[in-house]
């Protein structure tokens, strides 16, 4: 298992920074190969610039953790993960995922 990093409040990756019941899922940063709860615990942690994931060249990279059952997915999966009616979430488990993250994909991934 995959143990995401960051400012951590419990066990479903939620952080000091994002902490509704829909925060449950992290992205993986290239520049070092780990899971963040989010990118402002990546900046708060690390010194260096982030580096993102180019998805056309890396399609098949494990890049998202769900942090409900910690289970990693490729971005694919992620995206086309869906609970109750067009709910994102987790094809593993079934816990849904705040919509709000994709506002956030251009920090993490090259799409």
């Amino acid at each position: 298992m995959d143990h995401p990093k960051g400012q951590l409040v419990d066990d479903q990756t939620r952080c000091i920074h994002w902490n509704s019941p829909l925060d449950v899922v992290c992205f993986k940063f290239e520049c070092c190969e780990a899971f963040y709860a989010c990118y402002s615990c990546h900046e708060s942690q690390e010194s260096h610039a982030i580096k993102r994931y180019n998805l056309t060249l890396e399609p098949a990279e494990k890049v998202v953790l769900c942090g409900v059952c910690k289970e990693t997915m490729t971005f694919e999966e992620y995206r086309n993960g869906k609970t109750c009616g067009d709910e994102l979430g987790c094809p593993y488990c079934g816990a849904q995922f705040n919509p709000g993250c994709k506002l956030h994909y251009s920090i993490y991934f090259d799409m």
